[in-house]
């Protein structure tokens, strides 16, 4: 198996010198042969996040716990630093800011000024690391911030802090280890969140080639698959047992229905970020059993777990949630469980080559996703409702921060980063936004280059027109989304046959200047029907009621009749009555009891936005609905 040296959003800052503040260049690289510059609507949601939160990160505050070592708590102030990182280190690319890069720099200085001789980085007391809290899964944050700095600059010296704080662990946790327990047996839900550091560690790896780093990854790994009371990961897995079903299998389950708990295995975050590391071994080793066992347990998610909006969870747990979102779960819908969930599904897409996973990671980006994002960029929602109202995050660990704001803008990587690549002989559209793209075909060294104009999910069209000239013949792959059902590609005019829905169409040919690229897809509003409760989406946005609309009561009936997958052909767009909706629609439907009052039998017009607007304004008295009820019949 071909050694991936590291995934992807690792790449993107490969041998990049800092930029000084000359203003915002517009341009990610994403990975080591492509540009992305994002414009309109969503290039601006992307700006305002990195002026209004990246930038304006507080390194010296969430860094300080590192300095203090006093958490006695078990909890996990020490993941926000390599959280932050994660999403700094390529918006410092994308824009070029001296601010930025100052924050980053004093953070990692910071970071290394902590550093105890024994290689440990955290704020554990010696007598409580590596046991029940977070320790363990706060260094595997720690090993990626560190990771993603040296990706920028070569450090040597980074990197060998990164290589002592990984030794540490394994002097303590690793084969014969000082702490005298398995790493999987540390933290909760089964060794989840330990066994998750997993992923840095081959990020360790394939950056030193030091053996001794694949041994440990290798113990790692036997433990989470073969352990009876540990993730179970692989066999589960293999046998087609969900993931809200993996409880109970050789050890006993927690049933207080607390938050933490040490041997469930429901926790989606931490079981997805297991499943990543898995396939970074997996690159490297060719365990195709590990594959499998990831893409079953992505395949059981969408069919089990994923809502309407591309979220999934509540209280970060697997809850046979696809079923259940339209009642009133708890906690539902995490945004770091929402980024994890882009993660995983980017992995997947990277090594599959498989469509439906851009089309996950799509319908997630454009509603929980951006959904969580505020308005101005500044921070994340912890939890995004189906219905009800959005709201500012925790405050975690006596910090005025919280895991979801810390990882939030490493979702929108995801998106980027699958937006426009080129692959072996080929160049890859999954995503359509106005955007310039460039790049270079890695078989023929080639350089390409588009330039897309879309509103795009706004509308149902994408024009993309070629800057690529002396490049031979390049196939280009248009993604054509699995929902719909007929679409038009026309090249300088002329209609394309042959394509299908749900999965890419290729046009192979040598590219000239000006060529054209004219896209239409089918997006129509259709109605999904669950338990005598009505949703409606159009395209891959969910659509939701919004208060602001000020046009009747969200809990008045359906009258019955709708079915489920029915396209509503009474839906009409509308200009928003507000800048602080996308999208909106008029639709005239069957609401309302009173069948047989000449007025109340008539249908009612009403007004719909797309969810990820619904709620923004995070005011209280700012209200949306999503799913809606349908009246019952006597004998039900």
């Amino acid at each position: 198996m071909k050694n991936m040296m590291i995934p992807v959003i690792v790449l993107l800052m490969a041998r990049v010198a800092f930029a000084e503040d000359t203003g915002r260049t517009s341009v990610l690289r994403l990975d080591t042969i492509g540009d992305v510059r994002l414009k309109g609507y969503l290039g601006e949601r992307l700006d305002a996040m990195i002026e209004h939160h990246v930038i304006k990160t507080d390194v010296d505050y969430i860094t300080a716990p590192f300095q203090e070592k006093t958490e006695t708590q078990g909890w996990w102030q020490t993941e926000f630093w390599g959280k932050y990182m994660h999403a700094a280190m390529p918006y410092l690319r994308y824009t070029g800011s001296a601010t930025l890069k100052a924050n980053v720099d004093r953070g990692i200085a910071r970071i290394l000024a902590s550093q105890e001789p024994c290689g440990y980085i955290g704020n554990y007391p010696d007598a409580i690391r590596c046991g029940e809290g977070w320790d363990v899964w706060g260094m595997k944050y720690t090993m990626m911030g560190l990771l993603h700095y040296y990706d920028a600059t070569k450090s040597p010296e980074v990197l060998d802090a990164c290589k002592r704080l990984c030794d540490y662990v394994i002097a303590e946790l690793g084969p014969g280890g000082k702490r005298g327990v398995h790493l999987y047996q540390t933290g909760n839900w089964s060794g989840y969140a330990s066994s998750s550091i997993l992923e840095p560690v081959m990020w360790l790896y394939n950056r030193t080639q030091d053996k001794k780093y694949l041994d440990f990854a290798t113990m790692i790994v036997k433990d989470m698959t073969e352990a009876e009371d540990g993730p179970r990961l692989l066999d589960l897995a293999l046998k087609g047992i969900s993931v809200a079903d993996r409880n109970g299998y050789g050890n006993k389950a927690d049933t207080s229905g607390g938050y933490v708990s040490k041997h469930n295995r429901w926790k989606s975050y931490e079981m997805m970020s297991c499943y990543q590391g898995m396939l970074e071994y997996f690159e490297v080793t060719g365990r195709k059993d590990l594959f499998d066992a990831a893409l079953a347990t992505g395949n059981d998610i969408i069919k089990e777990e994923i809502n309407l909006a591309g979220g999934c969870a509540c209280s970060e747990a697997w809850f046979h949630g696809a079923r259940k979102q339209h009642l009133p779960y708890l906690r539902l819908q995490e945004t770091c469980v929402t980024i994890t969930w882009m993660r995983f599904c980017e992995k997947l897409l990277t090594l599959t080559g498989d469509p439906k996973w851009a089309d996950e990671i799509e319908r997630t980006f454009y509603n929980a996703y951006l959904a969580a994002l505020k308005a101005d960029g500044s921070e994340f929602a912890g939890y995004t409702p189906l219905t009800g109202s959005r709201y500012h995050g925790q405050h975690h660990c006596y910090m005025h921060t919280d895991c979801c704001t810390a990882n939030g803008p490493r979702g929108f990587l995801c998106f980027l980063s699958e937006l426009f690549r080129t692959k072996d002989d080929a160049a890859i559209f999954n995503f359509y936004a106005s955007a310039l793209v460039k790049g270079v075909v890695p078989k023929t060294g080639k350089k390409v280059a588009f330039d897309m104009y879309s509103l795009y999910p706004r509308s149902n069209a994408a024009r993309i027109v070629s800057h690529t000239e002396n490049a031979g013949t390049v196939p280009l792959k248009l993604r054509i989304p699995s929902w719909s059902k007929t679409a038009v590609v026309k090249v300088n005019g002329e209609a394309q046959k042959g394509i299908v829905s749900g999965t890419y169409f290729t046009i192979a040919r040598e590219w000239k200047l000006g060529d054209i690229i004219e896209i239409g897809f089918d997006m129509p509003v259709v109605a999904h029907v669950l338990e005598h409760t009505i949703a409606f989406t159009r395209g891959p946005v969910l659509l939701a009621r919004d208060s602001r609309f000020n046009d009747g009561d969200f809990t008045e009936p359906f009258r019955r009749g709708i079915k489920d997958g029915q396209r509503m052909t009474s839906f009409s767009e509308v200009r928003t009555p507000t800048d602080d909706l996308w999208m909106a629609f008029s639709a005239t439907l069957p609401i309302g009891s009173h069948h047989e009052n000449p007025e109340g039998a008539l249908k009612a017009t009403v007004f719909f936005c797309d969810y990820a607007s619904a709620g923004n304004t995070w005011h209280r008295d700012n209200f949306y609905r999503t799913w809606f009820p349908e009246e019952y019949g006597p004998t039900e």
